[in-house]
């Protein structure tokens, strides 16, 4: 029906699960190879997927769904710290998220890594952006793109932020963050702050534009001390993402 409707003018395509490779690979290929018969322009082929499968995945099976079509993988780290990573129940260690996407890389995967902004409150911001700099040099991934972080209803944050045990961070506790982590990465990576609720359009390649993204994050420090505005439009901007 998609083939139907779309015809030749397909290009992209993005298997929509969040951890897609969890599936046999046999089945993936024959997902792949219908996929490629049916739109025969596609360039990409994108899926979420989770660090632990992609370490307990051999790396063979990796390779077979490259080589079938299979290009780009977005995996969320959230953070790099062990603490935190317990705290949100990730479900993955420092270790695995390292060994998965080095994996991924081996197999030929464009790899595209999510940070979550804020995740460690006011009071863990520096050990997130340390933990996270360091799980993200042991990776270099192609892609780290990066969200604010808002607590959402029936999460394990949201409540401890109604409890009182999670404090969410201010704007400048986010920028610290950002520069911090920004100053830590030894990566060549492109760094994305592309979302709705980031505070700053950060945009660049690592370690290329690494000092004019700082400078950003810099000046926009030095504006909240000057104006009580931009602190409440900072705020707003993160929250836009509940809309």
């Amino acid at each position: 029906m998609a083939k139907e409707i779309y015809g030749e003018r397909v290009r992209a395509v993005f298997i929509g699960h969040s951890n897609s490779l969890i599936v046999k690979t046999k089945t993936l290929l024959e997902i792949l190879k219908a996929l490629y018969e049916g739109f025969p322009r596609i360039e990409r082929v994108t899926s979420y997927a989770r660090a632990n499968t992609l370490a307990k995945k051999p790396l063979s099976e990796l390779q077979q769904l490259r080589n079938a079509g299979l290009t780009r993988l977005h995996v969320g780290l959230e953070t790099g710290d062990r603490i935190l990573l317990q705290e949100i129940q990730k479900g993955a260690t420092p270790e695995e998220m390292i060994e998965g996407g080095r994996k991924a890389k081996l197999a030929g995967f464009e790899y595209s890594l999510y940070v979550l902004l804020g995740i460690g409150g006011e009071e863990k911001w520096e050990q997130h952006a340390r933990g996270t700099a360091e799980v993200l040099n042991g990776i270099d991934p192609h892609f780290i793109r990066v969200r604010t972080f808002i607590p959402q209803p029936d999460s394990p944050l949201y409540a401890a932020m109604m409890e009182g045990r999670f404090t969410s961070p201010s704007p400048e506790t986010i920028l610290k963050e950002t520069l911090l982590l920004l100053r830590e990465l030894r990566v060549t990576s492109q760094f994305l702050s592309d979302h709705v609720s980031n505070l700053l359009p950060l945009h660049g390649k690592l370690p290329e534009e690494k000092e004019r993204m700082i400078q950003m994050i810099e000046e926009a420090l030095e504006d909240l001390t000057k104006d009580a505005r931009l602190r409440d439009e900072l705020e707003m901007r993160r929250h836009l993402t509940n809309l």
